[in-house]
């Protein structure tokens, strides 16, 4: 495979096309408005002649545009301040923004760009071009694919050729710097990398960061990935999600490429996931297999995984491996585990099943009259550990991430050494 430019994602891709976890939140700024001609007549002069005003009327040019109101910048820009006058000068016109004709072109289809629909295409390849002009050049035959018309909705090829007619595009808005709270976010996101190349990044998400929004909540993972944003608008995509009060290794897709290849590994499950948990007792056997059904009990205010039926309505069949790694005097245990499939929760309630739930887990530790030993801090004690995935271009990556605070100091006081063998590399991939 030939290597290819990064795919450029469209900054105007509509909400309501693309998934949920692919969604782009970008606020759009003002348009500007046509200002409106004066009249070139003042009051008391003599109207010119009918075909001096038909000749002045088909010559007349408009003078600009004015600038709309705009709204507020992103991550809290430090607005002008207001002088105490009586009223504000009045604005310039700016000239109008200027429309860069093209010619017709043969562009070749990427790796980045494979399988992406026609529009979509377009919308990446030209950032300025509208909806409509793309609906009207596609519905005219004027778009070609391999010298073939092509509908907006098909999918493309690596190495098809595309033919592109002339068209008119608003000239690209430069973006500008990073303000102080996103250079902050940006920093953040540094100090969290485990991983990081072209296509894709690997973080250490910390206890209590969301990786996506929900009710009430205005910091998560997902947003933070704003201020990567390239210069053609395409922002980093989540590729899996992990709990809120799970810490651990996260992966990320830079390029759309990436991201069709990554999760196209989850699914065929090539990719290897391994967590370290803290739980009640020690399991028996200390190596073992846990088959259920999941489904979800969903309340007013929360969710819990429940064990089902098979057939049961909304159950799904979900595979945890587990392996004692080291014991503490009966009491408590460092598992060490591995998801076959990945449900809502999975682990946690795949170990609550088996009557070893997680220490600190406020959902599903479910043992009556237990003590949380003296020093522990009750908090979910699970770490999505490491990470090993085939690598879009080739080769694997291979990610681990520490132990969160909390975890390390139970690992300390309990006398649990976390640079021992790991049991769990011998499990089964299926």
């Amino acid at each position: 495979m030939r290597s290819a430019p990064a795919k450029r994602d469209s900054p105007k891709r509509e909400a309501s096309k693309r998934p949920e976890s692919d969604r782009p939140r970008r606020e759009r700024l003002g348009g500007e408005r046509e200002a409106a001609s004066r009249s070139e007549f003042g009051r008391g002069k003599a109207r010119p002649p009918r075909a001096e005003r038909d000749e002045r009327r088909e010559t007349f040019e408009p003078r600009g545009k004015r600038v709309a109101a705009g709204k507020p910048v992103r991550f809290g820009a430090e607005r002008a301040e207001r002088k105490p006058v009586a009223a504000p000068p009045p604005q310039k016109a700016e000239p109008e923004t200027p429309l860069l004709p093209t010619k017709v072109q043969t562009v070749v289809v990427t790796a980045d760009e494979n399988n992406m629909r026609v529009d979509r295409f377009l919308e990446a390849r030209f950032p300025g071009l509208s909806f409509s002009h793309i609906q009207r050049i596609v519905r005219k035959g004027e778009l070609r694919v391999d010298g073939k018309r092509a509908d907006s909705k098909d999918r493309l090829e690596e190495g098809q050729t595309v033919r592109i007619p002339p068209l008119k595009l608003d000239a690209p808005k430069e973006r500008a710097g990073l303000s102080e709270a996103e250079r902050k976010t940006l920093e953040s996101l540094k100090a969290m990398t485990l991983y990081e190349d072209d296509d894709v990044l690997v973080l250490n998400k910390p206890v209590g960061l969301a990786v996506q929004g929900g009710s009430g909540m205005t910091r998560h993972i997902d947003q933070m990935l704003e201020v990567m944003r390239d210069a053609k608008g395409q922002k980093p995509r989540l590729v899996h999600r992990i709990d809120r009060e799970t810490s651990g290794c996260l992966l990320i897709a830079k390029t759309r490429f990436a991201a069709t290849h990554l999760t196209g590994a989850f699914r065929s499950r090539s990719a290897r996931k391994i967590y370290w948990a803290l739980v009640a007792g020690v399991p028996k056997p200390k190596q073992g297999r846990i088959s259920t059904y999941l489904a979800k009990d969903e309340g007013e205010d929360d969710t819990i995984m429940r064990v089902a039926a098979h057939g049961d309505e909304g159950a799904s069949h979900a595979v945890t491996y587990y392996a004692v790694v080291e014991a503490s005097a009966n009491k408590l245990a460092w598992v060490s585990l591995k998801p076959v499939t990945g449900r809502t929760h999975q682990l946690r309630a795949h170990m609550a099943h088996i009557g070893h739930p997680i220490v600190g887990d406020p959902k599903y530790f479910n043992i009556e009259n237990w003590a949380l030993p003296g020093g522990l801090q009750n908090r979910l004690h699970l770490l999505a550990r490491r990470i090993v995935i085939p690598h879009p271009r080739g080769g694997v990556i291979d990610a681990t991430a520490p132990l969160p605070p909390h975890m390390l100091q139970s690992w300390n006081l309990l006398g649990l050494e976390h640079d021992r063998f790991d049991p769990i590399e011998n499990a089964p991939e299926e």
